[in-house]
């Protein structure tokens, strides 16, 4: 016996749970049967947690394989637009509860409980015509995938004349619902007398009109298709035909084949010859038209980067002093990890830190903002400031670990 989610909360902690095991079930839905072992692989070999979600209808086991329940294969594909199902029942059903919505509002007298009714009804108006423009998205998305995937001519002929049947039905619940605005939602709007749902069925009649235009792409789409599936068709009999005679070496005696090939021109079957053109870099580099190209490929590209010559600056008289210096390279993660072990903060133990040479004030702050940037991830840094002469600084500790 199937266990129900006792809450929402305890729903999304499964999702959230779960998460890498319903993805690669999700991922792998078409390809291949998902087994045991690999569902227990996902779940870090916890038998207890595949448990958990047969019992509560989230995966089922038929047999040999794991699957994903229907209701939640179904979401996901209705959030990631992925369906390739289009079901037009959901629409009919959102009109019939329209209908009763409607008849409830008549019938009820309390102000109260028909504004209730009233946001029943903008809701179904709303699911109507997300559910309508999303049958429509699918359709365009199943078409296309189709034609340019479904290797089997027989079996892709097939199919688009299936989605040709769903567009028609697509197509006639548009109607139906436009329908229905006009004759019934106008004497109840007269009644209702609700700007907000005035509003919200001028709304749907636009989206249905837009999805009424779309469904007439797509009902060109599908006969393109058809007519292209159709041609390729017959060009493939030909090719078997012609493999066929070829086979049985009486292709030359029984078809004029000779004598076309002889009035035709071979050459557009030749691949185009590239002839490369290759600049010199040194003229590029070193001419006015080398770069006034660059430049206009510059803007071109929308780089932003001007080229332009340069000239090197003058020398520093400070590079061509001979005297020698000394530069001291501080080990930043020897002088961390003592000051880990200090106990004090980071400025008190740089400021009193013993090097091996001399280093004045200046460099300890750069050291001690070095450390501090450096090591972000392994220290605290409070809030706490103190002052040292001229110097504000941050109190600054080894992180709790």
């Amino acid at each position: 016996m199937m266990t129900n989610f006792k809450s929402i909360e305890e729903l999304l902690r499964m999702l959230s749970r779960e998460k890498a095991l319903l993805k690669d079930m999700f991922q792998r839905r078409k390809s291949i049967s998902y087994s045991y072992e690999m569902a227990r692989e996902m779940v870090d070999y916890k038998n207890d947690r595949l448990t958990f979600l047969l019992e509560h209808g989230v995966i089922r086991d038929n047999g040999d394989a794991l699957e994903l329940e229907e209701v939640y294969q179904q979401f996901f594909e209705r959030v990631l637009d992925v369906n390739e199902e289009i079901s037009i029942a959901g629409v009919s059903e959102s009109l019939d509860a329209l209908n009763s919505a409607i008849e409830y509002y008549l019938a009820e007298e309390s102000p109260k409980r028909r504004y209730g009714y009233i946001k029943d009804i903008r809701r179904i108006l709303h699911s109507i015509a997300g559910q309508s423009f999303r049958n429509v998205i699918d359709l365009k998305r199943n078409i296309d995938s189709t034609y340019k995937n479904e290797p089997n001519y027989k079996v892709k002929k097939l199919r688009l004349e299936n989605l040709d049947e769903k567009r028609k039905a697509v197509t006639a619940l548009i109607f139906r619902t436009e329908d229905y605005f006009e004759n019934r939602m106008q004497g109840f709007l007269a009644v209702a007398g609700d700007a907000a749902l005035r509003q919200t069925i001028a709304e749907v009649k636009l989206q249905l009109k837009e999805a009424h235009h779309n469904i007439l792409d797509l009902e060109r789409q599908i006969i393109l298709y058809l007519n292209l599936i159709e041609y390729q068709s017959r060009i493939i009999e030909k090719l078997r035909a012609v493999k066929y005679l070829r086979d049985q070496q009486v292709l030359e005696s029984q078809t004029d084949v000779l004598e076309l090939l002889q009035r035709r021109n071979p050459v557009w079957m030749e691949n185009r010859p590239k002839y490369t053109l290759k600049l010199s870099l040194e003229r590029l580099r070193n001419s006015d038209e080398g770069l006034a190209a660059l430049k206009a490929l510059s803007l071109k590209l929308q780089k932003g980067s001007t080229i332009k010559r340069k000239k090197a600056d003058a020398i520093a008289q400070g590079y061509l002093d001979t005297k020698p210096r000394i530069s001291e390279g501080f080990n930043t993660v020897e002088i961390k990890n003592a000051f880990l072990a200090s106990g004090l903060d980071l400025y008190t133990y740089i400021k009193n830190y013993k090097f091996s040479i001399a280093v004045d004030r200046e460099q300890r702050l750069v050291l001690f903002c070095q450390i501090a940037s450096q090591f972000q991830g392994e220290l605290n840094i409070t809030d706490e400031y103190h002052i040292d002469a001229d110097i504000e600084y941050p109190m600054i500790y080894p992180a709790l670990t």
